[in-house]
């Protein structure tokens, strides 16, 4: 090149410092990486339960569905209801009596007192030990694979049977343990998209776990029902043993909650009755 004249300023081009060139290239070959990936994998969003329609509770058996039903509970076992809105039963503080096998092969997850196993005698159920974080988590898997077997199935929701179950546990299990293994329960559900229910203890707003609507067994019996509705609003699923107790409970929250009357085997012939 010509020297410049006197006074003249010339613009040479910049030479590019080295490595300079490639980390350009690079990063626009991750520019576009990015623009053409599929957008990141977001967990299902649970439905909500439905209000202003009546509930069925069938653990015992299946039966036939009359119309103004729209919401049935079914034990993880059966069938989700085709056009309902299915709520799948999962023990997940206690055993299910058809599975001894299964515990037998995991007995150090359950609850034992001088060497005796600690049972429900109520059901005949054993206590799972959730007194440790170790234990939380093993158990927390278990109840996970039931969980995500209920989403494959169908179902809409799940309720984790029986969160006061250490109130039968001669002491051994604390209240801050239930509160510990439900966070772990409900955070199962909400990511394979079902939502989850609290199953009895009105004392504790299981809302603080994320439980998204209760089932509260007898709340008109023992007057508990408004402690429900306090935390979960008209999102409360009542299920009565007695006669009178329905009736009473009826009067009181039948314009507002699903209440269903139920035999206490939950059989599909027995009593079934609606507010």
């Amino acid at each position: 090149m010509p020297s410049p004249r006197p006074g003249v300023r010339v613009h040479r081009r910049a030479r590019p410092r080295p490595g300079v060139r490639r980390t350009g290239a690079l990063l626009a070959a991750l520019l576009l990486a990015v623009t053409l990936a599929p957008a990141a994998y977001a967990e299902p969003l649970p439905v909500p339960l439905p209000v202003g329609t009546d509930v069925d509770y069938q653990l015992g058996g299946v039966a036939a569905l009359p119309d103004h039903v729209g919401i049935v509970v079914r034990d993880r076992a059966a069938e989700p209801a085709p056009g309902r809105y299915n709520v799948c039963y999962v023990n997940g503080f206690q055993t299910q009596p058809g599975e001894r096998r299964f515990w037998r092969r995991h007995a150090d997850l359950l609850l034992t007192h001088g060497g005796r196993p600690v049972v429900d005698e109520a059901w005949g159920e054993r206590l799972l030990d959730i007194r440790t974080p170790a234990t939380r988590e093993r158990l927390a898997r278990v109840v996970g694979r039931w969980t995500r077997g209920c989403a494959r199935d169908g179902f809409d929701a799940v309720e984790y049977d029986n969160l006061d179950s250490f109130s039968r546990s001669r002491g051994l299990i604390r209240a801050r343990h239930a509160r510990a293994f439900a966070r772990l329960l409900v955070a199962k559900a909400h990511r394979v998209g079902l939502a989850a229910g609290q199953k009895n203890w009105d004392d504790w707003d299981g809302t603080q776990a994320g439980f998204d609507f209760a089932v509260a067994e007898e709340c008109g019996r023992y007057a508990e029902c408004d402690r429900y509705v306090d935390s979960f609003g008209d999102r409360v699923l009542v299920v009565e043993y007695r006669t009178r107790d329905f009736s009473a409970t009826c009067r009181e929250h039948g314009d507002r909650l699903a209440v269903v009357l139920r035999d206490r085997g939950v059989t599909p012939a027995g009593v079934r009755r609606w507010c």
